[in-house]
């Protein structure tokens, strides 16, 4: 009698989400909503940044996030704005261009009844960085910003970041391609950095005076 072989075991994803035929499921690893799973699409070009990667930015920023006004750009499935408010943000504003994205976000965010601190606007990053912030007088003091990459978006981002949407002292995680040098204003000095796969994400912290 010839025994069968079981199947092969699938390979582990290296993204926050566990795969499921419908998409995926995104796990908050920290806070109030530690273990929460949380239904996202299976929607191209979405690339949710890796747990390990997740898990050491907000050790960094253990002290930053209570009570921090978080603005998460190129949100995605929201990742880091829900960690983010999971771990004590007084508010995360989320900006996501695609609208079945932006909904299933939006939902995701009642469903932890978190809709009174988590709000999420449907707008292309660059075009809404480009309008004036709405309330200039309490600027966001984190700013998660994840472009598609090699599509040249992260310069164009930090330079507009600087019109008024920041915070003296804000923290700002830039993720981009490994092989990209960004470049950013000069009053952003980086903090910590972080590589996982063809990514690597910095961390920067914005000083009150430009560097010389």
């Amino acid at each position: 009698m010839t025994r069968r072989r079981p199947p092969p075991r699938p390979r582990r994803s290296t993204c926050d989400t566990r795969q499921d035929k419908s998409g995926g499921r995104l796990r908050l690893i920290g806070g109030e909503f530690r273990r929460r799973l949380l239904p996202v699409l299976d929607s191209p070009g979405l690339r949710p940044t890796p747990d390990r990667v997740r898990e050491t930015l907000f050790n960094w920023l253990v002290m930053t996030t209570p009570g921090a006004r978080v603005l998460d750009l190129f949100a995605g499935t929201g990742a880091l704005g829900l960690e983010a408010l999971s771990r004590g943000a007084r508010e995360t504003l989320f900006v996501e261009r695609d609208v079945r994205v932006a909904q299933a976000l939006r939902t995701n965010v009642v469903t932890l009844g978190a809709e009174q601190r988590g709000r999420v606007v449907t707008d292309d990053a660059l075009a809404f960085l480009d309008t004036p912030p709405a309330d200039a007088s309490t600027p966001f003091t984190l700013v998660f910003l994840d472009p598609p990459f090699r599509q040249q978006l992260a310069q164009p981002c930090c330079e507009r970041l600087e019109r008024g949407w920041l915070a003296e002292a804000a923290y700002i995680y830039l993720e981009t391609e490994s092989e990209l040098d960004p470049q950013v204003p000069d009053s952003w000095q980086l903090h910590r950095e972080v590589r996982a796969g063809d990514s690597t994400g910095r961390l920067y912290r914005r000083l009150t005076t430009a560097r010389s």
